[in-house]
């Protein structure tokens, strides 16, 4: 386009920026479409499974839908209902999420960090052996718990800790511990602090090993003093990468919890609520009363509880970039 300035004189406007950017993207989509294609496979689960879902979830929580009949827009009913309504919710999950969450995750990152840690100081021909211990309850989930912690905190007289406590005379009847609301969400907190050493553990143990060694001695040059020093000034900073991932994987490992309470007591829902969490309020919703609308949009609360979750790890653990 042109525009007149002065008789004889003219300027040409260029054309818009967005349409630039647009021009410029799809130039490189064509260029690089042969490396799309091996990412297709990904970006087509990803899109089916993650981004799909997420939609529907956003989408249903505005509506009434019990899975059977047709979807009733009601707009911001389920979430007023949520945060006015909802007794189980506010009193129960709401609550029980976050001291469930602000033990474990912190607890569970910071036992992960220091049993690496210290299971990387030990020699290289004994070092697996102790990283498939702890690894090992992670990978049993279920079956470790019915195993070893049902039986543990069984309220008979034969189960592990009555029988200890009977024995040692500081009780005079057994306990009936997974049934009762006083130690119930104890009791979970315990036993997923037990199996916190997942993935994100493996990650910080490979982490350390990628700790260049000629840092070590650089910083003792420089004036440090001990290892609590080494871990805080060079350890933790030279591996943020395996810090910020096993940031994440325990974030979303425990604020998705709540299988647990269902495995150690047998039940769908806690005696009075005392182990319900966010994730057993959807299951709750979603599979036993079938109402989809209000499920969806207390899922769509717990995902935004994540993200800001998420954001806080990559302001930690992440480059300036990420943050």
């Amino acid at each position: 386009m042109n525009t007149e300035l002065s008789p004889g004189l003219t300027k040409i406007v260029p054309q818009s920026s967005i349409r630039l950017k647009w021009n410029r993207f799809w130039r490189e989509i064509r260029r690089d479409s042969f490396c799309y294609l091996f990412l297709a496979p990904f970006l087509i689960c990803f899109t089916a499974f993650i981004v799909i879902p997420v939609i529907m979830a956003a989408t249903l929580g505005f509506t009434s839908y019990d899975g059977f009949g047709s979807l009733r827009f009601i707009g911001f009913d389920n979430y007023i209902m949520l945060f006015t309504q909802d007794v189980v919710f506010l009193t129960k999950a709401l609550p029980n999420t976050f001291m469930f969450a602000l033990i474990v995750g912190p607890g569970g990152y910071a036992l992960a960090f220091l049993f690496a840690w210290l299971i990387h100081q030990l020699p290289i021909r004994i070092r697996d052996y102790y990283t498939l211990a702890f690894y090992a309850p992670s990978m049993a989930g279920g079956v470790a718990l019915s195993v070893v912690w049902i039986a543990a905190f069984s309220g008979d007289r034969v189960g592990y800790l009555n029988n200890f406590l009977l024995t040692m005379g500081w009780i005079d009847n057994p306990i009936i511990w997974l049934q009762n609301p006083k130690y119930l969400l104890n009791i979970m907190i315990i036993v997923s602090l037990w199996i916190s050493f997942s993935v994100g553990f493996l990650a910080m143990l490979a982490g350390l090993q990628t700790v260049n060694r000629e840092l070590y001695e650089a910083g003792r040059i420089d004036g440090i003093s001990n290892r609590l020093q080494e871990v805080f000034y060079i350890t933790v900073p030279s591996m943020k990468p395996q810090m910020l991932f096993s940031a994440v994987m325990t974030i979303v490992t425990t604020l998705k919890a709540g299988a647990i309470s269902t495995q150690l007591t047998g039940l769908p829902i806690t005696p009075q609520y005392s182990g319900h969490l966010i994730i057993n309020h959807i299951d709750d919703y979603a599979f036993i009363r079938f109402e989809l609308g209000y499920a969806s949009s207390v899922s769509v609360m717990l995902l935004i509880v994540s993200y800001f979750a998420m954001r806080f790890a990559y302001r930690l653990f992440g480059s300036k970039e990420e943050a």
